[in-house]
């Protein structure tokens, strides 16, 4: 009597074996260039815990298909079709469970290992910032720059948690599908509508009952006249706020606070309208003179204010060409010695360009002709100094502006301060009143306190603060306008 064949013996499901294994070997091999080697490519990781185990899986998959194919086409017709009896006591059937048995085990732990490596992986900087490289570069280079460069992405943007986890992965679904199908937006929009609330991220760090006390910070201003008048303004920021004080910036972040805001603009820089909520349960409303009304709330989100409504940009900075050349005169990278180096760096950066390449031509054509044709001595006796800030300001280019995703400073408000953007006074505009007449104070020393200011040689200096003296020229017309209105960053 004829043995029958096992139901295994078809095509598909010896296919199925054979590219099993196949992609098992292949997986071995990735797993140890990843245990291995330092710094391994995110697209080959990707495809070390993403791509292949897929095919893998689809691999075994094919095995149970074959095998229901081939059992079906075996049974005759209006017969009953049995499946085969498994018999403990019988040595072929021991051999088989066995072999069986060690096969799923050493399976499963490596599926459990490139499942831990494949969540690890998705969860780093390397995918988040590489991964999609077009699209993300602007927001990895200045994350790399930026005070959180140490801070992994999802610290941040989904914090701990699974039900966050599983939100960020569903929305990067259709990110992948937005990248892949070329239907993201140029630049990428902002402010970002489904973000995480402050107190589940940032204060897992920054902790607010003790937001406290003054920092202090230094700032070192060049004028734009040939020498490249330094200017130095030394503050004391006094960030106060959460317990217990009940004073100083972070006093909008108090807990025992609760102030909410309605937004026109998509921007959130037109605030229009702000509630007060004291901790004696108190409701007081203020609108800008212009709303109308001051007890209706403007139609859109009414959103209770945290940290990220002033702290937009703590981690993807594009900074202005007048506030990078600041530092990088101020660091020495740009030599301030240079004739008019101030002015002509600003002016190249603010130029529009097609792309990098064309912005790292036309920036060294152009400051080099700038010395060649109006200081012909230092171009030949200093063109070591002109060769360097050629390259710095390349530098401050490449990392402030992409024009592939039409990013730059312009595109993105930041919301600390009040320079170039509204900033501090979307609110403290002194034009936000209550019912009763109260006004959104805009009383400078509330925030910070100017202790130096004035040229290197000789400043002024107080501990009980000083009036603010504009540097240059001043005929006092700054007073009679917002900063943002002269300075706008170029």
């Amino acid at each position: 009597m004829e043995e029958k064949k096992s139901y295994i013996q078809n095509w598909i499901s010896l296919a199925g074996i054979l590219f099993s294994l196949i992609f098992f070997l292949v997986i071995c091999f990735m797993i140890g260039l990843d245990l291995f080697l330092k710094d391994l490519n995110p697209y080959l990781q990707s495809i070390t815990y993403i791509f292949v185990p897929g095919l893998l899986i689809a691999s075994l998959a094919l095995i149970p298909v074959g095998i229901l194919i081939e059992r079906k086409r075996r049974v005759r017709p209006g017969g009953e079709g049995k499946f085969p009896v498994i018999d403990f006591n019988h040595p072929a059937h021991q051999r088989w469970i066995l072999t069986t048995a060690g096969v799923v085990t050493i399976f499963g732990l490596f599926s459990l290992f490139g499942a831990y490596r494949a969540y690890e992986f998705t969860d780093s900087v390397a995918f988040c910032g590489l991964m999609c490289h077009k699209v993300m570069e602007p927001e990895h280079t200045a994350y790399q720059h930026s005070s959180h460069a140490r801070v992994a992405c999802v610290r941040c943007h989904i914090g701990p948690g699974a039900e966050w986890f599983v939100r960020a992965k569903l929305s990067g679904l259709y990110q992948i599908y937005s990248t892949l199908t070329n239907r993201y937006h140029r630049p990428i929009e902002t402010p970002v509508k489904n973000l995480r609330p402050a107190e589940d991220t940032c204060e897992q760090c920054h902790w607010p009952q003790h937001f406290y006390g003054a920092v202090q910070q230094d700032h070192t201003y060049f004028l734009t006249d040939e020498a490249n008048t330094s200017w130095k303004a030394d503050m004391l920021m006094q960030v106060g706020g959460g317990f217990p004080q009940k004073e100083g910036i972070h006093w909008h972040m108090n807990i025992k606070n609760k102030i909410e805001y309605a937004a026109t603009d998509k921007k959130r820089l037109e605030i229009p309208w702000v509630r007060r909520t004291d901790p004696e349960g108190n409701v007081e409303v203020y609108k800008s003179e212009e709303a109308g009304a001051v007890a209706d709330a403007p139609p859109g989100e009414i959103r209770r204010m945290d940290c990220v409504d002033c702290h937009n940009r703590p981690s993807h900075i594009y900074r202005s060409p007048d506030r990078a050349v600041n530092q990088a005169m101020a660091a020495g990278t740009i030599p301030p010695s240079l004739p008019f180096v101030k002015r002509e760096a600003v002016r190249v950066l603010a130029e529009p360009y097609a792309s990098v390449e064309e912005a790292a031509s036309k920036i060294r054509t152009s400051l080099e002709g700038f010395y060649r044709e109006q200081y012909p001595d230092i171009f030949r006796d200093r063109h070591a100094d002109v060769v360097r800030t050629v390259q710095a300001v390349t530098d401050i280019y490449q990392t402030n502006f992409f024009p592939a995703m039409k990013v730059s400073w312009k595109e993105y408000p930041d919301h600390i301060g009040h320079m170039i953007f509204p900033g501090c006074f979307r609110c403290h505009d002194g034009k936000h009143k209550s019912a009763s007449g109260k006004v959104i104070t805009q009383d400078c020393s509330k925030c910070h306190l100017l202790i130096e200011q004035g040229e290197p040689g000789a400043p002024e200096k107080s501990v009980d603060g000083l009036p603010f003296r504009h540097p240059g020229e001043d005929d006092g017309a700054w007073k009679e306008m917002p900063c943002y209105d002269c300075h706008t960053g170029s």
